[in-house]
């Protein structure tokens, strides 16, 4: 029965995650205390991403498949990036330095059954992070109001046949951070201290095999002795010998918990902001080299955009696949209380820069 029980399990998460989807998400602490996170963005498929400021006192209508659904206004104002048309953060700061994210979560995330009476409350799953950006400063005043907002199995335009499945982690601008997981339609929560997250399984699976490798170490492995013969590692980083390398998300997780655990600290957050850009550039997926099988073709998952939040600074970092310079949003040169959405393309073409000059 247990065997039974098991196989069943992994079955259904090989079938469920078949659908190409790769998002990490970390944070760094420097020794000034401040703190960064960053994370990837991978959805197998090209996905139009803008890079936006939204005011306060903006009104929001969630849609939803019984038509609309929550009414709300923001109260902050939030720096982030929203898909296609849908003008509503899913990853993002707030004035407040609280921020939020959603990422993929196939084959486990079960929204609620929307009826009459919760149809005012619910929001679909890529709306769900925009309304804790404009609505709350802190951890704490999310936990509290979660009773109050369902997420809705919402069908959206250029998102595919099926509403999108989703977790969500929140970080506020001290460290401390939540993960929220919709599981038989209610949301889950989970306090997130390595604050870390990939995708499927659920968060508390990717804590039990984490404890699979706990033997793995910055340092490097002394040498032993067997019957009078000395063996020594053939080079640095023995220590990270069983280190899991693929892109699948429990192995992503480990990486990102132990590359994010053994960086050495920065001094402030500007150097930690460069400290994530290379911690995630270890998550970094070229086109090509995961691909998910058609019956005709194969769609192709790789890293569409990462980006960097700075919390102390207000300043959302961020570049995308086609072009690697990295490029940041200042929150606080924005007027907070203007009329409409600030936004502009977060794709664009690499530029190089021509140092001949400088040899001369």
């Amino acid at each position: 029965m247990i065997f039974n029980a098991i196989f069943v399990f992994f079955l259904s998460f090989l079938i469920f995650t078949s659908e190409i989807t790769a998002c990490t998400g970390i944070l760094l602490k420097a020794d000034d205390e401040s703190i960064v996170t960053g994370r990837t963005v991978e959805f197998g498929s090209d996905i139009e991403m803008s890079v936006a400021v939204i005011p306060r006192n903006f009104k929001f209508t969630g849609n939803i498949p019984n038509g609309n659904g929550m009414a709300y206004t923001s109260k902050y104002a939030a720096v982030g990036i929203y898909c296609f048309d849908n003008k509503v953060l899913m990853d993002g700061m707030n004035e407040r330095g609280l921020s939020a994210a959603a990422f993929y979560f196939p084959g486990f995330a079960q929204y609620a059954k929307i009826t009459t009476d919760n149809q005012t409350n619910a929001l679909s799953p890529v709306e769900f992070p925009n309304w804790i950006l404009t609505q709350f400063a802190t951890i704490e005043e999310v936990k509290a109001a979660l009773h109050s907002v369902v997420i809705a199995p919402t069908i959206l335009s250029n998102w595919g046949a099926t509403p999108p499945p989703m977790h969500y982690i929140v970080y506020d601008q001290y460290g401390k951070s939540i993960v929220i997981e919709p599981i038989h339609g209610t949301l889950e929560t989970y306090e997130n201290e390595l604050g870390v997250l990939t995708n499927s399984p659920a968060y508390d699976w990717h804590l039990a095999n984490l404890r699979n490798f706990i033997n793995l170490t910055p340092f490097n492995v002394e040498p032993i002795h067997l019957r009078g013969l000395e063996l020594a590692p053939f080079g640095q980083g023995a220590g990270m010998v069983g280190l899991p390398g693929d892109f699948t998300p429990p192995s992503r997780f480990v990486r990102a918990a132990i590359f994010s655990a053994a960086e050495i600290p920065s001094k402030n957050s500007d150097e930690a902001v460069s400290q994530a850009f290379h911690i995630l550039n270890q998550f970094d997926i070229p086109a090509g080299l995961v691909r998910q099988k058609d019956q005709t073709s194969f769609s192709v998952d790789y890293t569409l955009l990462t980006s960097v939040k700075d919390p102390n600074a207000m300043k959302y970092y961020y570049r995308s696949y086609a072009d690697q310079t990295i490029r940041f949003i200042d929150l606080k040169q924005f007027d907070l209380d203007g009329k409409t959405i600030k936004s502009v393309k977060a794709e664009g073409m690499q530029k190089s820069f021509d140092a001949s000059s400088i040899l001369r």
